[in-house]
């Protein structure tokens, strides 16, 4: 099954490469660093290294207790941080500009044995750290024939995702089988990595909570949030294609009928949709201001006649979070999965989910439990609920309590993960 995969890989080669092509047309860090995909890379000195593999942007913040955990137990070893999308390794670069001394970022290549086996080969690492679901059948494979071992930490599977391995398991059950340790972040991920074929997953927490929010974010949060004047705010965070026409209906419909008229931020999940949600905007006649056009040093007042702050910057989703009263998370209303809430309980903010969150399933139960999170079933019921809350000065306060607590209560994680890694790097 795996040849049959690998020559599948093989043929899909130079529609991948175009695609990279494609995307850089708007994304150019896809047409950055090509040669890395094909298992080409600069000279790297040979030293004890720590590879640790986030997909993309959410998986790379994720890591960074991790990373920092790592480069201050083992100052012997350097780190090399790879990914696939060209988000997490600017992401990645951002984070850890003070430490690039000890970190090398690197794409790390397509999933192709003669590939993995260069990539393995040139940077000798002592072990795989792979963050939250990526499980590569090559890469896998070649770890173990190199005899580097294989971690899944912050893991996390949902049972759609269980139910397409399954269909998939001549492939996918000798790589669950060859991983040594790992760290899941729930007890329901826990049992649906044990039907995987992964043996003795232990459940330790999401790393997430272990992310210190940023103080400049905070900072730039209240700058913004200034330059609103009076007015409240609603936060749509990380929204997914499909929601946020949804959310704009809704909020053409409620929003001439209040007195006081909140500002709404939107910020898309993924940049490559920023336009595409600006040109929404201008189609409903919408009067808006994207937030790549405010001078962060010098923040101005924003024309009382602006109804949405379009939030087309990456890396500032604690800045909106601070800026907000209410936080509606994304990627919930439409059949997704959702996104985890632990940045606006960090921030203190009282959180709104929609119906579909089985990526983040007993986090966002946890949440509703304790009174830090709503769930809701639409659009229109999250903007009413949001309303409702802004008018609630009492509720909204107890909600963000509840959710900092929350946060607080689940740290930890990063702790537990680096004791199941310590027998690797002895």
């Amino acid at each position: 099954m795996r040849l049959l995969y690998s020559f599948v890989w093989g043929l899909s080669l130079p529609f991948a490469v175009f695609r990279l092509w494609w995307r850089g047309r708007r994304e150019p860090g896809y047409r950055q660093h090509i040669a890395e995909r094909l298992g080409f890379f600069p000279a790297y000195q040979k030293q004890a290294t720590i590879w640790v593999h986030a997909v993309s942007a959410g998986e790379t913040r994720a890591a960074e207790p991790l990373i920092r955990a790592l480069l201050d137990t083992y100052p012997q070893h350097h780190l090399l941080l790879t990914h696939m999308t060209a988000t997490g390794r600017e992401t990645g670069g951002k984070l850890f500009a003070d430490v690039s001394s000890r970190l090398t970022q690197a794409f790390l290549p397509y999933d192709i044995n003669w590939m993995m086996r260069r990539f393995l080969r040139h940077y000798s690492p002592r072990l795989c750290i792979l963050i939250e679901t990526e499980v590569w059948p090559n890469l896998i494979a070649q770890c173990k024939e190199l005899q580097v071992p294989v971690t899944l930490v912050n893991a996390r599977l949902s049972a759609k995702s269980l139910n397409k391995a399954r269909r998939l398991s001549a492939l996918m059950l000798p790589a669950a089988h060859a991983i040594s340790a790992v760290a899941a972040q729930s007890n329901p991920d826990a049992e649906r990595l044990r039907k995987l074929g992964i043996s003795e997953p232990q459940v330790t927490g999401n790393m997430k909570f272990d992310v210190t929010p940023p103080a400049l974010m905070a900072e730039r949060g209240i700058a913004l949030r200034r330059s609103f004047g009076e007015r409240q705010v609603i936060l749509c965070a990380s929204t997914r294609d499909g929601e946020e026409e949804l959310i704009l209906a809704a909020f053409q419909e409620q929003f001439p009928l209040l007195t006081e008229k909140p500002l709404l931020i939107i910020t898309p999940r993924h940049p490559q949709r920023f336009d595409q949600v600006a040109g929404m905007l201008e189609a409903r006649g919408i009067s808006y201001v994207r937030r790549s056009s405010i001078d962060h040093a010098t923040i101005a007042p924003i024309a009382g006649d602006v109804q949405i702050l379009l939030g087309d910057t990456m890396g500032e989703m604690y800045m909106y979070y601070a800026a907000a009263d209410v936080a509606f998370v994304g990627g919930s209303l439409v059949p997704l999965g959702g996104h985890n809430l632990i940045e606006a309980c960090a921030m203190g903010k009282a959180v709104l989910t929609g119906l579909h969150t089985f990526n983040f399933s007993e986090i966002t139960d946890q949440a509703i439990a304790v009174d830090a999170a709503l769930r809701v079933d639409g659009a229109r019921s999250m903007l009413r609920e949001a309303l409702a809350l802004l008018g609630n000065d009492k509720k909204r306060k107890a909600m963000g309590q509840h959710a900092h607590a929350f946060f607080l209560q689940h740290q930890g994680a990063t702790a537990r993960t680096m004791a199941i890694l310590a027998p690797y790097l002895s």
